[in-house]
């Protein structure tokens, strides 16, 4: 899939979503949101033979599947091109779940900042069990980037979003869920040293920010920040990713803009419970 959606965005290098690639996960249920979210990516309508090929679905079962959501008012169909495309009822939904901080653009807004102002990827994570997943993406400006999709996932224990959920955890609670992701992980080598996850996870508790490099990919890192007050009563982290070398030579100066950013998130959060 990796390569078909690097010709799709005409991006080199895509880091894909696997959330819904689970046991226990009831196929036509992730098929629809697959479908919804594989539109959010390409921002673009797209036929049949487009979305069956990305998502790596039978071409007949799609065709029936976009028809259904179709009829139902969640994608339009234009004969003209014979391509399909989400309506604005997608775009409404949850509109109510986050409060103002979300409905008014606010955290959105200060994504858009600090990817401006670094010109870096610019994720926003969510706790998903024993993952964090990225619900929102803001692309590096440029070529020289690589295209990461919403959706994707990360480990708690080995990731720098991970680290920034972790923090607000019990010691004992830590330590229970490594050894429990350890046991579930089937190569050795990428489990991971428990005493090694709470040096870092002290390290998040100490600074306020949490940054890794070559961990989740060879070449590339992400220094992250938890957000300091809930979201529609959910713990969020800001993470700014990118090549290893351009963060360790950058990093006083991501952390600040991040610092800066997040406060004013913080201080207009308040402003509006008031």
């Amino acid at each position: 899939m990796q390569l078909t959606l690097c010709r799709a965005l005409g991006e080199r290098r895509v880091i894909d979503s696997e959330g819904f690639h689970k046991e226990g996960v009831v196929k036509s249920a992730a098929r629809v949101l697959m479908v919804l979210e594989l539109f959010d990516v390409l921002c673009r309508e797209a036929p049949v033979s487009e979305v069956a090929e990305l998502l790596g679905f039978p071409q007949s079962s799609t065709s029936v599947l976009l028809r259904s959501m179709a009829a139902i008012g969640y994608l339009k169909y234009n004969k003209a091109t014979r391509a399909y495309i989400p309506t604005a009822k997608v775009s409404l939904l949850g509109r109510w779940l986050n409060g103002p901080a979300v409905k008014d653009g606010a955290v959105l807004q200060m994504m858009e900042r600090i990817n401006r102002k670094t010109d870096l990827c610019t994720v926003l994570a969510a706790r998903n069990r024993t993952q964090a997943q990225y619900i929102h993406v803001i692309q590096k400006s440029g070529t020289d980037r690589t295209f990461v999709i919403k959706g994707v996932l990360r480990s708690l224990i080995a990731s720098s979003v991970g680290y920034c959920f972790l923090a607000d955890d019990e010691d004992a609670e830590i330590k229970r869920l490594a050894v429990r992701i350890n046991s579930e992980n089937a190569q050795p080598d990428q489990r991971v040293s428990v005493s090694g996850l709470m040096a870092e996870i002290e390290q998040v508790r100490r600074n306020g920010y949490a940054m890794t490099t070559g961990l989740v990919t060879s070449d590339g890192g992400m220094i992250s920040m938890p957000l300091p007050v809930r979201v529609g009563g959910e713990r969020l982290v800001v993470g700014v990713g990118g090549l290893s070398r351009c963060l360790i030579e950058r990093k006083d100066e991501i952390i600040a803009i991040m610092q800066q950013e997040i406060g004013e998130f913080a201080d207009f959060d308040v402003s509006c419970r008031d």
